[in-house]
């Protein structure tokens, strides 16, 4: 079996960067993206520490030109995971709700995770492995909201899980497996300092689960822990 390569979006920083990072030290070639790599420190650092491991790649999952472009790229070369890591958090209250930002969080959380694997489903096609996962959020399941609010991240990412359900079906006969991701509530950037658990704890256990997934165990919402969420 030849050497396992990952793409991961959003490498730059908190949950992105923690995957670019295990991932190299466990000796996988890393195709890690971000919008501004010239920006992107903490990548480029990783990047020098782990020698020929890690490349990156400039990527703004919201143009879907330069998605393309990317993949054209990347034409002839073998993905065995796919992990769909970038998004938005707008924040939006009733009565105070940007809709432009609505629209722009839905082609980022939701409709670039398909734009992804539409672009790259030969890549991944040609690979041993065969996966596509995307990172969710249980602020996505219509069975745990509790709290309201959160309108617009709650609602791209309900769609995020629905296009990952479908694909796990429509991709299974290319016998590619997909599945939906919840890390925690993490303390990063966008999670905040109040999260339960930090980026390594999660990204370990996503990898675990990641691991596991199969085209039979394929398309459900898994938690960091192994444990399935309710839609």
């Amino acid at each position: 079996m030849s050497q396992a390569t990952v793409l991961i979006t959003g490498a730059n920083r908190g949950l992105g960067l923690e995957f670019a990072k295990q991932y190299a030290e466990a000796g996988w070639q890393v195709i890690a993206c971000c919008r501004w790599p010239d920006e992107a420190k903490e990548l480029q650092a990783l990047a020098e520490r782990s020698g020929d491991l890690l490349e990156i790649h400039q990527l703004d999952v919201a143009d879907f030109e330069e998605i393309d472009a990317l993949a054209l790229i990347l034409q002839g070369r073998a993905i065995d995971l796919l992990i769909n890591n970038a998004g938005v958090y707008p924040q939006s209250d009733f009565g105070n709700v940007n809709y432009e930002a609505w629209a722009e969080a839905f082609h980022i959380n939701s409709m670039a995770p398909m734009k992804m694997a539409e672009a790259f489903v030969g890549h991944v096609a040609a690979s041993d492995q065969k996966k596509i996962v995307t990172v969710s959020s249980k602020m996505g399941s219509i069975d745990d909201n509790t709290s309201g609010g959160s309108y617009i991240y709650r609602s791209t990412k309900t769609a995020a899980n629905m296009v990952m359900k479908s694909l796990a079906i429509d991709l299974k006969p290319k016998g590619i497996a997909s599945t939906i991701l919840h890390p925690g509530w993490v303390r990063t950037d966008m999670g905040g300092p109040n999260g339960l658990i930090d980026a390594p704890e999660s990204v370990a256990g996503m990898r675990r689960v990641i691991e596991a997934l199969t085209l039979e165990n394929g398309g459900r919402f898994v938690a960091y822990d192994g444990k399935e969420i309710p839609w």
